[in-house]
């Protein structure tokens, strides 16, 4: 089978490798499509620790596919059904994973992080995935294309962060981070009823597509932040704000551009060597200031955005901005490194 095999920094190469065999409890899936995520250029950048020239992995942990074999010990699932793959594992019997919160275990795994995933045409899915429910039966149709399923990955932890800082009907809403990330929290903030959705950003063709991307967001891409968050609320700051961008000083701004009662939620995570942030806790106490974090998604989050997205609650058509085949991958990570599309995907 055609994989993209990567070696280490900024080594990789699309090759061909044996079609992988599945146990009696494990799944073969075809993928159908699979998108790239931040995360995934950071470990093209920097490498990931385990993988060598001697020992490479494939990367992509947003996937989507048909079930093309099912092991003999399989129950529930069977060839030919169209799937989506929620791509985080644990253990199964910590206090994370008997509370639902197997995407929390100490001991999770992930496909396309430390076991093979879905920049391939076929994936292995092991045991563990299946019993655990990783596994998410979808409705091919309108709402619902293989693209999409594959976005039901970042969509799920942009959910995460919904639930954790609680959006509620007329609340203003900041986003710092206008990629596709940042909209998709836009999306669910317009959802739950939010009077005013702003999104910031320092990069201003992503402030533009954003701007094109619904009318509804109140867009910004100047330089003092506080300035036009206070003209924008008639000087009280907003309810809620996220920063969907692995940015040390918005993190350190965000609780300045609260209103009293505000909620705060630093969705994306920091560089190591720079995740030591500084924040002025008299604005935590003299304004009552509520502080989330929200890491990856539960398979009950992942389950909830693929309800939303099969009903047509939610159409992220727009957030499927750029396909391209396995043979393109030099121009997909291109595009996606540069900004230039919302969710690029490799589509098989």
């Amino acid at each position: 089978m055609k994989a993209i095999q990567f070696y280490g920094k900024n080594d990789y190469a699309l090759t061909d490798v044996a079609k992988p065999e599945i146990g009696d409890g494990e799944l073969l899936l075809k993928v159908k499509a699979a998108a790239i995520c931040g995360s995934d250029l950071r470990m093209i950048q920097n490498g990931y620790q385990g993988v060598t020239k001697e020992t490479p992995r494939i990367y992509g942990h947003e996937i989507s596919g048909i079930i093309e074999q099912a092991g003999k010990a399989v129950i529930g699932y069977e060839p030919g059904m169209t799937v989506a793959i929620a791509p985080n594992m644990g253990c199964g019997t910590c206090d994370a994973c008997v509370s639902g919160n197997t995407h929390l275990c100490r001991e999770y795994r992930a496909f396309g992080i430390n076991m093979d995933g879905g920049f391939a045409e076929y994936v292995v899915i092991p045991e563990a995935a299946v019993r655990q429910g990783n596994v998410v039966k979808i409705e091919i149709d309108r709402d619902m294309t293989f693209e999409k399923a594959a976005v039901l990955e970042p969509l799920s932890c942009v959910y995460n962060g919904f639930e954790q800082v609680g959006i509620r009907p007329c609340d203003t809403v900041l986003i710092i981070g206008a990629g596709p990330i940042g909209i998709m929290h836009g999306m669910l903030a317009k959802m739950a009823g939010a009077a005013k959705v702003i999104i910031t950003d320092l990069n201003e063709n992503r402030v533009a597509i954003c701007r094109a991307f619904d009318p509804f967001f109140t867009t910004y891409a100047g330089g003092d932040l506080k300035e036009f968050v206070m003209e924008q609320t008639q000087g009280q700051g907003v309810s809620v704000c996220i920063t969907a961008c692995p940015s040390p000083q918005a993190q350190a701004q965000a609780l300045e551009l609260l209103a009293v009662n505000g909620r705060v939620n630093f969705f994306g995570g920091l560089p190591a060597d720079r995740c030591e942030v500084t924040i002025n806790t008299n604005q935590v106490h003299y304004k009552q200031l509520v502080l989330t974090g929200s890491c990856r998604a539960s398979l009950t989050q992942y389950r909830k955005c693929m309800k939303l997205v099969q009903a047509g609650v939610l159409n992220i058509d727009k957030i499927v901005s750029a396909t391209y085949a396995l043979e393109e991958y030099e121009e997909a990570f291109a595009a996606a490194r540069e900004g230039r599309n919302l969710k690029n995907i490799f589509v098989l």
